[in-house]
């Protein structure tokens, strides 16, 4: 069978994706221990029954753990994508809460910086499911 550019190239990219999300989710995971710790708490919601550090700690090492998932266990992909697509979903009441509660965090400093974030948040969720899949689509099956 004879590759097509197609057929080579979006195994590649969706490598790619996979290893940058990865990528992005360590260097957050390495800001919630370190650097940008207060500026995560601020975006822990009162409501949440933990103490607000201990989520930032806690989620910074889930998305450290998510990272290495993405990029040392490729055969796995598709289940670690869906989980951390479903981290994303988990996480956006914290973006609520900021724009909600007009608070100052990472740069965002105007109530349209942060709505503009929230839009931003299902482009993580559609990236985390995209780079997991093979990019082949299901044989049609017959079921005769």
């Amino acid at each position: 069978m004879l590759l097509t550019p197609n057929t080579t190239r979006q195994p590649r990219l969706r490598a790619f994706a996979r290893i940058a999300l990865g990528v992005i989710l360590a260097i957050a995971g390495i800001g919630h221990l370190t650097a940008q710790r207060d500026e995560f708490q601020a975006q822990v919601p009162d409501w949440v029954p933990f103490d607000k550090d201990f989520v930032v700690l806690a989620s910074g090492v889930v998305e450290i753990g998510l990272a290495i998932a993405l990029i040392a266990l490729p055969r796995y992909r598709k289940l670690v994508s869906w989980v951390v697509a479903a981290f994303f979903v988990a996480v956006f009441p914290g973006n609520i809460h900021q724009y909600v509660e007009h608070i100052d965090a990472f740069g965002l400093d105007t109530d349209a910086e942060r709505l503009a974030r929230l839009f931003f948040q299902p482009v993580l969720v559609i990236w985390a499911i995209v780079a997991g899949t093979d990019g082949r689509r299901a044989e049609p099956r017959d079921d005769r």
